[in-house]
């Protein structure tokens, strides 16, 4: 057999998360022939978030060894690279996908539940930037520890034409980077601000400042069905909105509101997150409204308490530590994000950034 063969054979190989050969995905990344005879074969993920690895290579492995019977069994390895909308490209982000938080009403948990994807893809591997747009009620510093960090530095770059531009950097803590107006008002300042205000902040923390290379940049948004989404989609072509609501019937009738304004600013929705699931607030309520709604459902946060004095201390990134009883429910969470991501994209009606092999 040869590579040339493998590759072949491999190429109709279909991957069952996404219901796509691995030709279409661009997922046959090198394929060699040992010097023992044993096929080579490494697959390159479309995000470190795919999860059950196992079956890929139970499956190459079985393809090969039922058209080449007598070689010995394949290697398989595993590499990843995160595909995307390049989202911000139009604003000058280098943004492989952004990615919205939000809900219809505040003390859902959302801010929260934005820090724990960032911290859960990054802990996958990910190069992750989380922003927080809740100009109001900034969270994103204190969750992560970061309200000490002082003023975002501004940096100079220089165009292409030679002309000096000021960029914002953002405040780096655990390995993401973080922008909040948390960074730049006393903790007890209030901003009250009207719609104006909000979208030129907003456009500074995006266009104007120096995100660098990443795959994903989480955005925490504010409470409620506001303008702060028709700013996202107006300067971004964000990858989708995650909602966050509890199991009771009065969250869940808001979050309904919220699933109907991403609906009305174009901006799709990667599913429902159940947070606070626990006997206080019931359980199972976000996984109905998302059926009803026809929308994936994407996990449950349980109401545990280290979670809450976590992101008291500043600490919610120690949430995926080994040992953490919550580690593998929010881990899958953001599997399942990362997930619907990648599939939007390969379900999407031309594939122009997955190179074909």
């Amino acid at each position: 057999m040869s590579p040339a063969e493998i590759q072949s054979l491999l190429s109709l190989l279909q991957d069952p998360e996404f219901g796509r050969s691995f030709g279409e995905l661009g997922m046959l990344k090198n394929v060699s022939v040992g010097a023992d005879g044993a096929a080579q074969v490494e697959i390159e993920l479309l995000t470190p978030a795919y999860p059950n690895r196992g079956r890929l290579a139970e499956a190459v492995q079985a393809a090969v060894k039922a058209k080449y019977p007598s070689s010995p069994a394949a290697n398989v390895t595993f590499s990843w690279r995160v595909r995307g909308k390049d989202s911000g490209g139009k604003i000058g982000l280098r943004v492989k996908n952004v990615i919205a938080v939000g809900s219809g009403k505040g003390g859902v948990g959302k801010s929260t539940t934005a820090a724990i994807l960032a911290y859960g893809l990054k802990n996958l591997g990910a190069k992750v930037g989380l922003m927080d747009a809740d100009v109001y009620g900034p969270s994103i510093p204190l969750l992560c520890g970061a309200q000490n960090a002082g003023q975002p530095a501004m940096v100079e770059h220089k165009t292409p034409d030679g002309q000096v531009i000021p960029r914002i950097q953002p405040i780096e803590k655990d390995g993401l980077k973080l922008l909040s107006i948390g960074f730049l008002i006393r903790e007890d300042q209030a901003v009250v601000w009207r719609g104006p205000m909000l979208h030129k902040l907003l456009t500074q923390f995006l266009a104007q400042t120096d995100w660098g290379d990443l795959d994903y940049l989480i955005i925490d948004l504010p409470p409620g069905t506001g303008d702060v989404s028709l700013t996202l989609s107006q300067l971004l072509g964000l990858a989708g909105a995650v909602v966050v609501c509890t199991p009771q019937k009065v969250a869940l009738i808001d979050a309904v509101k919220a699933l109907s304004m991403f609906d009305q600013v174009k901006i799709p929705v990667l599913g429902i997150v159940e947070n606070m699931t626990g006997d206080i607030f019931g359980r199972g309520g976000a996984k109905t409204q998302a059926e009803k709604s026809n929308i994936p459902f994407l996990g449950e946060v349980p109401i545990e308490a280290n979670i809450r004095v976590l992101g008291d201390d500043g600490r919610i990134g120690e949430v995926f530590d080994t040992g953490s009883v919550v580690r593998e429910p929010l881990l899958k969470i953001c599997q399942n994000v990362a997930m619907q991501v990648a599939k939007s994209l390969i379900e999407a009606p031309e594939l122009p950034t997955l190179e074909i092999l």
